[in-house]
């Protein structure tokens, strides 16, 4: 009987498994590297244990610490969670080893389906030795871990190395294994999961299917359970694969098979062998506890012979502190407020007043929703996030609001891996709502001034006042009776305005704003929409050089380009450094033809968002070029 759990593991993933354990009369040990000292998982622990270490991210890549801490914690079995260590072999054993029990499949099992390259063999199926011209574009991929890290497209065979190079770097710091195979790339596919649970007496439950097609660098951001519109052939084509997968290896506690659904034909990915981000929608359908089976089957205790029959549908919005306007940029900062609307479950690893640093994931939460049908279950999750209250970094929220109540992702024929690349700009525009937000958060500003300074009366008319939050420009003016005139945009009436509430009438429709606004930053929170307000005065030490490169987020530079140095021509689009962040590698490119007049960067260096990286000085157009051909 297990008594005590370490949960080898951080953030929304420790949270989730704590949860089930105290659910069950289970104590709970969290583990933790110096940036997660005052975490969400370290607080909601019975106990914990710190990990040292000099780089955070590597700290909880060493298993012979966390062992140490399940011994000296008094626990007496260890949860890997997913990432990490969860998919490591060696791990597992020394966990056994140690007289703990591994609440995860036997290590035979992990070695015979963790890396993907032994996966593909076993199921007869093997990865390119050669890459060739015609087997283009490609696909390099991490063979120790997922979650798009270490994964790269390629489409030309020059770009290959460097890919090659980037993805291994990659996979080595995520999972403390740097190798990569290549194999064809599917364009436009469905990703299609099925959800295993085997017990140690011969029992394998499939629960139904999951997609997880709406991605973005290969991570998954939206997923729902069943997969909608696959033909009952196909489904129990996958289902049947899935099982025989697992019985081959003598499979033994959760797991996950991945399909990539093309022209009516299932292609296979890989077999996960630990518990899936995604598991939720599973768990939600079926009104089953993974976590909870987890230790039932670590335990040794036999699952029923058949599984529940699933119920509805259930749809999962992973919540990133990213911008996807801005080539999904993951964000830093304060989480000053963060409220869900009852009804919807939200697994996360963050409360209110956290902060959300730059060594990890940056998915803020799950939310999932449960519906008897998609249509409503999408309609419920969307409108739950729209009204999430969200005070902090830029989010994806408004992204995953759009995607849900998109045509195309409402068919299932428009339900694929390319549904991002084809409408990222539709989804990234604005919200129309987002004018009258900037409205509210001035004269919430101004009644905010009024408050605190006091009101004069005259005897003229006021002049305007200006105000710009994202590109929209507000224009008013105080009246006599104490409140304030919209000039611009027009057809606005103000019906009050304090600090931090305002009340708006457009168009006969009156909306009402909660604005807030934190010093950290200086964004605007009004309803749903954060605002960035554009200073009235330039601070003359903010302008940058033209041509300046600026760090997009924070980070570590982790290399230079070869050769590079203050005085080389460059050309648009040209790499000239890496930086690290969150987990994965972000390029830093030439934004003209030109030469490098300065380099700030070396590798090793951590840089701050806006800092200064490089100059490059933008060629002259020719003489030739600037004469009229005619």
């Amino acid at each position: 009987m297990i008594r005590t759990v370490l949960v080898a593991n951080r953030g929304e993933i420790a949270c989730r498994i704590f949860r089930t354990c105290r659910e069950l009369g289970v104590s709970t040990v969290a583990v933790y590297a110096d940036a997660d000292a005052g975490a969400l998982h370290v607080r909601e622990a019975d106990a914990a244990v710190r990990l040292p270490g000099a780089a955070p991210s590597e700290t909880y890549l060493r298993g012979d610490l966390v062992v140490r801490a399940a011994l000296a914690a008094g626990a007496d079995a260890v949860h890997p969670g997913y990432g990490f260590l969860s998919e490591n072999a060696d791990f597992a054993r020394a966990v056994t080893d140690a007289g703990l029990i591994w609440i995860g499949p036997p290590p035979t099992a992990i070695e015979a389906m963790a890396s993907k390259t032994r996966a593909k063999e076993l199921l007869g199926i093997d990865p390119l030795d050669e890459v060739t011209e015609a087997d283009l574009p490609v696909l390099v991929k991490a063979a120790a871990g997922g979650g798009g890290r270490g994964m790269r497209i390629v489409r030309e065979m020059a770009a290959l190395p460097e890919e090659l190079r980037a993805a291994s770097a990659e996979a080595a710091s995520a999972f403390g294994d740097g190798e990569v195979f290549v194999e064809p790339y599917l364009e436009n596919g469905r990703h299609v999961e099925v959800q295993l649970l085997c017990d140690a007496h011969g029992t394998v439950w499939a629960l139904g299917t999951r997609d997880c097609s709406l991605q973005r660098r290969h991570q998954k951001v939206v997923e729902e359970a069943p997969a909608p519109g696959l033909p009952a052939a196909l489904e129990a084509s996958l289902l049947d694969t899935a099982v025989r997968a697992a019985k081959a290896v003598g499979y033994v506690g959760a797991g996950t098979v991945e399909f990539l659904v093309a022209d009516g034909r299932a292609h296979f990915l890989e077999m996960n062998t630990r518990l899936q981000v995604e598991h939720p929608v599973t768990e939600e359908v079926y009104g089953v506890d993974l976590v909870a089976l987890q230790l039932a089957v670590a335990e040794g205790r036999a699952l029923p012979p058949e599984p529940p029959a699933p119920r509805g549908h259930a749809v999962e919005a992973r919540l990133y502190a990213e911008d996807p306007a801005r080539s999904w940029a993951p964000q830093t900062g304060v989480l000053h407020r963060f409220e869900v609307p009852g009804g919807v479950r939200v697994d996360t690893g963050y409360a209110s007043g956290d902060a959300i640093g730059v060594h990890y994931d940056p998915m803020l939460a799950k939310l999932i929703v449960r519906a008897p049908t998609r249509e409503e279950a999408l309609r419920k999750l969307a409108h739950a996030l729209e009204r999430a209250v969200l005070h902090g970094p830029v989010t994806n929220r408004d992204l995953l609001v759009a995607s849900l109540r998109h045509p195309e992702y409402a068919r299932t024929e428009g339900l694929d891996t390319g549904f991002y690349e084809r409408n990222l700009p539709a989804l990234t525009t604005p919200p129309e709502g987002a004018r009258y937000a900037a409205v509210a958060a001035a004269l919430a500003g101004a009644a905010s001034r009024a408050g605190r300074f006091g009101g004069g009366w005259r005897n003229v008319r006021s002049q305007e006042e200006t105000r710009t939050y994202d590109g929209h420009e507000v224009r008013y003016r105080p009246t006599r009776d104490g409140g304030h005139e919209v000039t611009s945009p027009e057809g606005v009436r103000v019906v009050s305005a304090a600090p931090t509430r305002v009340s708006l009438e457009v168009a006969g429709v009156v909306r009402h704003f909660d604005v807030a606004a934190y010093e950290d930053g200086g964004a605007v929170h009004a309803g749903a929409h954060r605002l960035t307000p554009r200073p009235r005065f330039t601070d003359p030490t903010d302008l940058q050089e033209p041509g300046s490169l600026l760090a997009p987020m924070p980070g570590t530079v982790v290399r230079v380009a070869d050769g590079l140095a203050v005085g080389a021509p460059v050309t648009a689009g040209q790499p000239l450094l890496w930086l690290e962040a969150m987990k994965m590698e972000h390029r830093v490119i030439a934004p003209a033809s030109g030469t490098l007049t300065a380099l700030h960067a070396a590798p090793g260096r951590q840089v701050e968002v806006g800092a200064l990286l490089a100059v490059v000085q933008e060629h002259a157009p020719s003489e030739a070029q600037e004469e009229d051909p005619a």
